[in-house]
């Protein structure tokens, strides 16, 4: 008789593009998560969680063209081999398709405007890279219902005290700002009206401007025209335009490079003028073309006054694009007034980030100081967070126009920007472990580690095998423990305990001499009722 064969046993592995999490990781992201969430909840806002499970139709953005939704969700159909099968079902791909889902099924019994956060998973069936997860956290603050760019200047603030409240120190980071309107504006001045007949060709324009930083204003001029050959010879086709298109183009997305010029020019100028050398402008011109001083607009303002300028000239013949400037600087206005200058945030036209997503202003917070990358070289550390307002998102729910705006933070790239400058601030220090000497006094033992959490101190019994002492104090160092406590037989008898310091216990044997170490010992004893503030010491220093 043929043996039966037995059935393999699975791989223990997680499947490809997942990762699993352990305490240091888990209480790093909480303590992060508390932080912004103490920040969006001094503004008012409402904490939100909806279903990780949606309908494949509510999340809109995957709609199928075929029988099963195959791009970039997890999707499947109940009841698919019953005679009647339901609905496609997915895992939410970000947290904003299901906010608009709540809103407009419960929008009759929620305020409006209703300002929600949210934080959690999220779920994208794509191919997976270095650094690039099919579940990864988001976490997500919005405004729903209202069309006042005080709600988009209100995200930026909040956006810039969140990063500063989790470490992020003033000058390491910096929100820039722009707006569809504007881009819409420089399009249709350039020729390319939003027509079905100009789609292909200002997808294109919007994917090269999204690559200025890397590819450099000629590399964009390339894709802007007949296209591009990279260094590996993989050929990119451009966007067909005219040289006089692109010029108009390029000055858009280079204006941050345009007004610098234009205010190192203007300085000399009034240096040459005036005769005062203190790196100032004494006067600007106005949109009607006016010269009024300035003395009363520090230099950190120029860029701002200069951009304003450049756009207004840019966009002059569009209505549209006229609009999204003045959005720009009402929103500029609001958040100077209140004290978040443009050492915080800026206007700045190169922001693109799918703009074909966003109805106006858009937002981008980047980490401004430098890290080094894989090949060892300087780069700065770039995008933790990005959004902007979308007017037509719950649209496709109610049938009318409902305004939104809001911000996404990438969880997983601020926790390494943190880790990056050594800010994090989660206690990731383990228990104290209380050895065991006796199985026979193991309450005994529980009755310290009860002491020591009562007082406040994370702690426990060691529960493996106690016969060999050595593993506990392995146990303990693999734990990050602080401190281990031991009583044998002995010290029961005589009411002690010893205390041993594993953290000073590490630094002795790693640069101590013999005699600092008699001077310094890492293990003392102390009478048992001195234990937890024995500790409390330790843990304090």
């Amino acid at each position: 008789m043929a043996k039966e064969k037995k059935a393999p046993r699975p791989k223990a592995e997680t499947p490809k593009g997942f990762r699993d999490y352990f305490g240091p990781d888990v209480a790093e992201r909480k303590a992060m998560l508390d932080a912004i969430a103490r920040v969006y909840h001094l503004y008012g806002f409402e904490a939100l969680e909806s279903s990780a499970v949606e309908t494949v139709e509510a999340l809109g953005k995957f709609l199928p063209d075929v029988d099963r939704p195959n791009e970039g969700v997890f999707a499947w159909q109940e009841d698919a081999e019953g005679e009647k099968p339901g609905d496609w079902l997915a895992l939410r791909y970000d947290l904003t398709a299901p906010l608009a889902r709540v809103y407009a099924q419960h929008r009759n019994e929620l305020p409006t405007p209703y300002r929600r956060f949210a934080m959690g998973p999220v779920w994208r069936n794509e191919k997976p890279g270095p650094g690039r997860f099919r579940q990864f956290y988001q976490c997500d603050a919005d405004t729903v219902g209202t069309a006042s760019v005080a709600a988009d200047a209100e995200i930026c603030m909040m956006l810039a005290d969140a990063l500063e409240a989790v470490g992020i120190e003033r000058g390491d980071y910096v929100i820039r700002v722009n707006n569809r309107k504007v881009l819409n504006g420089v399009l249709e001045v350039a020729g390319l009206p939003d027509t079905e007949a100009h789609h292909a060709a200002r997808g294109i324009v919007l994917r090269a401007i999204d690559k200025l930083d890397r590819l450099g204003p000629e590399g964009v001029r390339a894709l802007l025209g007949e296209g591009r050959k990279d260094e590996s010879g993989d050929y990119t086709k451009g966007a067909g335009l005219s040289k006089a298109q692109i010029e108009v183009l390029l000055s858009f997305a280079t204006a941050p490079t345009l007004v610098q010029n234009e205010i190192t020019r203007q300085i000399a100028l009034s240096e040459k003028t005036r005769g005062v050398q203190d790196g100032r402008i004494r006067a600007f011109e106005n949109k009607q073309g006016e010269i009024f001083e300035a003395s009363e607009i520090g230099p950190e303002y120029y860029p701002y006054v200069f951009t304003i300028q450049h756009l207004r000239r840019l966009v002059a013949e569009s209505e549209v694009g006229t609009e999204g400037v003045e959005e720009l600087v009402a929103l500029a206005n609001l958040t100077r007034a209140n004290k978040y200058g443009p050492d915080r945030i800026v206007i700045d036209p190169s922001v693109v980030r799918g703009l074909g997503y966003y109805t106006g202003p858009v937002f981008e917070a980047e980490l401004t100081f430098e890290i080094t990358d894989e090949k060892g070289n300087p780069r700065q550390f770039g995008s933790v967070a990005g959004g902007g307002r979308y007017d037509d998102l719950v649209k496709r729910f109610t049938g009318q126009e409902v305004p939104a705006t809001g911000i996404s933070i990438g969880v997983d790239r601020l926790l390494a920007a943190l880790r990056a400058k050594g800010r994090s601030q989660s206690d990731t220090t383990g228990p104290v472990v209380v050895t065991v000497m006796d199985r026979d006094r193991m309450a005994d033992y529980q009755a310290m580690a009860s002491e020591l959490r009562q007082a406040g101190i994370r702690a426990e019994v060691y529960l493996g095998n106690p016969k060999n002492f050595g593993n506990q104090l392995k146990y303990a160092d693999k734990r990050g423990s602080p401190v281990a406590i031991i009583q044998g037989g002995d010290e029961h008898a005589k009411g002690v305990v010893q205390v041993k310091d594993l953290i000073l216990g590490a630094k002795i044997a790693e640069t101590a001499t013999h005699e600092e170490w008699k001077d310094q010992p890492a293990q003392f004893e102390c009478k048992r009722e001195d234990m937890v503030a024995r500790v409390h010491e330790i843990l304090s220093r």
